[in-house]
């Protein structure tokens, strides 16, 4: 069980991490004797917001910033508008089927005139000999 050993230890390194940047020490037991697997404690720590006043200079003088514009709304669609556009669709589709047939009954026709061409073409066989 090389993984739980793994996930241990990098519960362990983030515990370490999460202390060093919040300046907090030894709140990590490494192993209790009675389990064989290693017992980490964690302390939930509560995060406040702190508000900063901000004044800024007037050297600097920040334009002010637009509220952001919605975003304009689609118009909904109409029942007569999309069967319109599925019909459009389903034409397209159709006049591409017809021309993929069309293409290979042409390519079948000669091919076949070809074939005709090439054994009509071809000498006669000598008749065989007893």
């Amino acid at each position: 069980m090389k993984w739980i050993r793994e996930r241990d230890a990098l519960i362990a390194q983030t515990l370490a991490f999460v202390q060093s940047v919040s300046g907090k020490k030894d709140d990590v037991r490494q192993r209790d004797t009675a389990a064989a697997a290693p017992v980490l404690a964690a302390e939930i720590v509560s995060v406040q917001a702190v508000a900063v006043a901000f004044e800024p200079s007037q050297a600097d003088p920040l334009p002010p910033i637009a509220p952001p514009q919605p975003l304009p709304v689609p118009p909904p669609r109409l029942a007569g508008d999309f069967r319109s556009e599925m019909q459009t669709r389903i034409a397209n589709f159709r006049k591409h089927q017809e021309r993929f047939e069309r293409e290979r009954e042409e390519y079948c026709a000669a091919t076949l005139t070809k074939l005709r061409a090439a054994i009509s073409d071809a000498a006669p066989h000598p008749p065989a000999q007893k």
